[in-house]
């Protein structure tokens, strides 16, 4: 079982600091009022990057430049928010970032990556395919290959939740959104490194239910596709290091409808006045569909992120 302790934690909020503040948790009353239960909103749209991933990008590129020394840049496969968080990482530690998204991926992530320094590179259906030709390229061009999971990787990400819980400590319920899981991973050992009982459920889309099924079969199970425009959930198979932790973390995994999540996009828009993509609307829209087993609880929901196409977004709010 994967385990953090608080001075894990503490220094990795150390690594994270020096690029970035501490993001914001703020209890709304509008989400109050329309659910029935205090809500507690951690906002990763408000990151450098616009979503949460930075911060392991962060502590990943600290571990690498200590353990491996020689390494001249990185690679790896996203969608574009893993992506955008090794390239600004990797440029502030004088490392070339290769990155690889699927063809028709976000031109506004695609974009940003570039912006933050990464070199994008389009190749397959999805984030599976893409995954293997970052595995390809890494070979070829003799480049660190960095997997969509690592402890690392989680250990940064877990600061959000440091964050989250010491502004918060008596949450009942976290909803968490699950695409590779160091989200997920992160939120649960940090409740266990502070020795918290916080019910933390995980959240996928129903068009990519890999980690629902995984779940529920205490196995790791495969779908055929994850189109889903949420794109940060489109994972069709778990990583089995992250299924490890959050199928013995997890309270349950909860399944919302794409209709579901642009309704929680568009609410947060209305109670908040905040941007949320897909994925970083998951874990309010799964808050909804359970809104009735939450009556009089204290719930905290990760806004994951908040980089959305402008076209998609225009659809959605209209």
């Amino acid at each position: 079982m994967y385990t953090l302790t608080l001075d894990d934690l503490e220094q990795a909020a150390r690594q994270v600091y020096r690029v970035m503040p501490a993001t914001a948790q703020y209890r709304w009353p509008l989400l109050a009022e329309r659910l029935g239960c205090t809500v507690w909103v951690k906002h990763e749209n408000h990151t450098p990057t616009g979503a949460f991933k930075v911060r392991g990008g962060i502590t990943f590129m600290h571990w690498l430049r200590r353990e491996f020394p020689q390494v001249k840049g990185i690679v790896s496969a996203t969608r574009g928010n893993h992506g955008q968080s090794l390239a600004l990482a990797a440029s502030a530690a004088g490392l070339k970032a290769l990155i690889v998204v699927p063809q028709g991926n976000s031109l506004e992530k695609n974009n940003a990556m570039r912006g933050f320094g990464g070199e994008v590179v389009e190749y397959g259906e999805d984030f599976d395919e893409a995954r293997e030709e970052a595995a390809r390229l890494a070979h070829v061009h003799d480049l660190y290959l960095v997997p969509p999971f690592h402890t690392e990787l989680v250990k940064g990400v877990a600061t959000y939740a440091l964050e989250l819980f010491s502004a918060a400590p008596d949450l009942d319920t976290v909803y968490v959104p699950i695409g590779c899981g160091s989200g997920i991973c992160a939120v649960i050992a940090t409740r266990d490194a502070l020795g918290l009982s916080t019910e933390v459920v995980g959240v996928v889309s129903t068009e990519a239910a890999a980690a629902k099924l995984s779940f529920e079969a205490r196995a790791i199970c495969e779908t055929a596709s994850a189109n889903t425009f949420a794109d940060g959930l489109a994972v069709r198979k778990p990583i089995a290091e992250a299924f490890d932790i959050y199928g013995a973390g997890a309270a349950r995994v909860v399944a919302v409808s794409e209709e579901e999540i642009a309704a929680a996009m568009r609410v947060y828009y209305s109670d908040t006045h905040n941007l949320a993509e897909g994925a970083g609307a998951a874990a309010l829209a799964a808050l909804m569909q359970e809104h009735g087993r939450m009556l009089g609880r204290k719930v905290g929901v990760i806004l994951s992120g908040g980089n959305v196409d402008r076209s998609v977004y225009a659809r959605v709010i209209g």
